[in-house]
């Protein structure tokens, strides 16, 4: 069997030029050395990686004018990718993580080769204590985060697509910008037979955060949630999922300037054009019911 080559891509604003340099660094110390590296400058310009850094494989730096987003600037990267023609997996971490093992890539190699249906695998992510935040694991409730197995999503902040899986799923949902792009391409990918894997022993260390964090949470997060069910849920499920998830936001937000700026992306996200709308077969419902979480929550 021929081995899958393997690329790294990170996604930055430029703000955060010592931890890209500390993760590149994790990334040069992994047993198994990725073929290529891709760094998108998300709105920004980029300083020489190559001579500031000793990097292994081949190293490209995108500079793009206008912040695209996660999802945006992640596509940047799969394109170039795409235009080598010699990759096979793509490792994407967020520009502030770390990988203290040097083993991962080596791990995420053997895992696609082990299951040629495996199209996504999920990393645990863990602050410097060792903490993996319960929205950060990949079940309902609060699930021991060592333990591993088939899912329905995964976290963006590290993980690894199959571009074999990609070409028939679509990327990432650029319009997006921020939140719930992770569950869009996870559902394309089930509802095309993709398994996607959590597998808690590829640990990315991140520094313990809130999305709340980011000014445009709640109204991001709102109208993403209503496109996500637009585009991907058969039609009886799309009022039980905003059901149920608006009782969840109303139970759970203590803040009225962001329950106001939830309502007004909930509005958004119905006016809005959602893209292209491809509901999810039936036995796919069973299938993520049967994985612990059905698309009604």
């Amino acid at each position: 069997m021929v081995e899958p080559r393997i690329a790294v891509a990170v996604v930055t604003m430029g703000n955060r030029p010592a931890e890209v340099d500390a993760l590149l660094e994790s990334v040069a110390k992994q047993d198994l050395a990725p073929a290529r590296i891709v760094v998108v400058g998300n709105g920004c310009a980029l300083p020489d990686l190559t001579s500031r850094l000793a990097l292994p494989g081949e190293v490209t730096a995108i500079d793009v004018d206008d912040n695209l987003g996660c999802p945006g600037g992640r596509n940047v990267a799969l394109s170039r990718l795409r235009a080598f023609g010699d990759i096979d997996l793509v490792v994407e971490l967020d520009d502030d993580g770390l990988l203290v093992d040097v083993d991962v890539l080596r791990r995420v190699r053997d895992l696609f080769m082990a299951d040629p249906r495996l199209g996504i695998v999920g990393f645990r992510i863990a602050d410097e204590h060792g903490e993996t935040q319960q929205r950060h694991v990949p079940r309902i409730g609060g699930s021991d985060p060592m333990r591993g197995g088939y899912v329905t999503s995964f976290l963006g902040g590290g993980h690894a697509l199959r571009l074999e899986m990609l070409a028939e799923t679509g990327d990432w949902p650029g319009a997006f910008f921020f939140a719930h792009e992770e569950t869009d391409l996870a559902w394309r990918a089930a509802d095309a037979g993709w398994r996607i894997l959590y597998a808690p022993e590829l640990l990315l260390r991140h520094p313990k955060t809130s999305p709340a964090r980011h000014a445009i949470y709640h109204r991001v997060t709102a109208r993403n949630r209503v496109w996500l069910v637009r585009r991907r849920l058969p039609l009886p499920l799309i009022p039980v999922h905003l059901a149920v998830w608006t009782l969840l936001t109303l139970a759970r937000t203590r803040s009225f300037a962001g329950l106001r700026a939830w309502f007004g992306g909930f509005v958004e996200g119905v006016r809005e054009p959602a893209g292209e709308r491809r509901p999810m077969r039936w036995r796919t419902v069973w299938r993520l019911t049967r994985l612990g979480r059905p698309p009604i929550i």
